[in-house]
């Protein structure tokens, strides 16, 4: 059986990481709230790990291999794997071929507008086949240097929220206004305040709310827990200031983490290795490119 999505699939995708470094990975420039990324990988990539956005993405090459929700799971050329914020998971190839895939992590709140006031869409399987939603993902796992436009932006999302609640197991669950306005208000207060420690009695000052209240609020609007959010934006500040090459031990007390130790176990709990392999992926692609 030939594990390959086909030459038909890589039509204007691009061939970023083709002759790159044996394990690479490539990144794209995208708004906020979106990350795309190409991969390739021998053998196992990513420990477990978990992270506070979708990732969203197709296999194009090879067998992708990974543990979720207590089950390994196989992902073949052409199929999609969809992973829910905040679930456990790992990653590699399945095979001596190695592996090649293209993956989208989406923030939960660009989502929330597309969904009329309903939960998130949860497809348990992680591996999903189904053409059209793999031609929806095509579409923006497109050359990665290439830069969506805002229009375009909004119609994926439109469809991919099509396609992620036909394969939710279940219908989404309304969200009440009033959690939903306190887990924005908490979400923007973060947001803008990451360069500090931010304190439970702030979150409460801004959104009316007890600590308790919103804590189940913000989960049940994002699926995570304030403090993971405000870690995870710090964790992506840090992987932008990798790309553009700054040392790690600035990186780390520039984040907002005590030090690079505490930087190295969060970076490796959110992203499965640790920020001195990530670099050398990324680092290494933009040498072979």
């Amino acid at each position: 059986m030939s594990h390959d999505l086909g030459s038909q699939a890589f039509e204007g995708l691009g061939r970023l990481c083709a002759d790159a470094a044996e394990n690479c990975i490539i990144s794209a420039p995208d708004p906020a709230g979106m990350e795309r990324i190409e991969a390739r990988f021998h053998g196992s990539a990513f420990d477990p790990h978990r992270h506070d956005t979708y990732a969203i993405g197709v296999t194009l090459r090879g067998v992708q291999t990974f543990r979720y929700r207590g089950a390994t799971r196989l992902s073949l050329p052409g199929q999609v794997i969809v992973l829910h914020p905040d679930e456990l998971h790992d990653g590699g190839a399945g095979t001596e071929e190695g592996l090649r895939y293209r993956m989208l992590y989406l923030e939960p709140s660009l989502m929330l507008d597309c969904l009329g006031g309903t939960a998130l869409p949860f497809v348990g399987d992680g591996v999903v086949t189904d053409d059209a939603f793999c031609a929806t993902l095509l579409s923006a796992l497109g050359p990665l240097e290439q830069e969506l436009d805002e229009l375009f932006v909004d119609d994926f999302l439109a469809q991919l929220m099509q396609s992620l609640a036909r394969h939710a197991g279940q219908p989404a669950k309304p969200i009440a206004g009033t959690a939903r306005r306190a887990a924005t208000l908490a979400r923007e207060y973060l947001t803008e305040n990451l360069d500090r420690p931010v304190r439970s009695g702030e979150l409460e000052a801004v959104t009316g709310l007890d600590r308790y209240a919103l804590s189940r609020h913000f989960r049940a609007a994002f699926s995570t827990s304030p403090h993971r959010f405000l870690v995870m934006r710090r964790l992506q500040r840090a992987r932008r200031m990798i790309a553009a090459g700054e040392p790690l031990a600035q990186i780390a007390i520039e984040a907002g983490f005590s030090d690079q130790s505490h930087f190295n176990r969060q970076f490796k709990k959110a992203f499965g290795l640790t920020p001195g392999r990530w670099s050398s992926l990324i680092h290494g692609a933009a040498a072979a490119a």
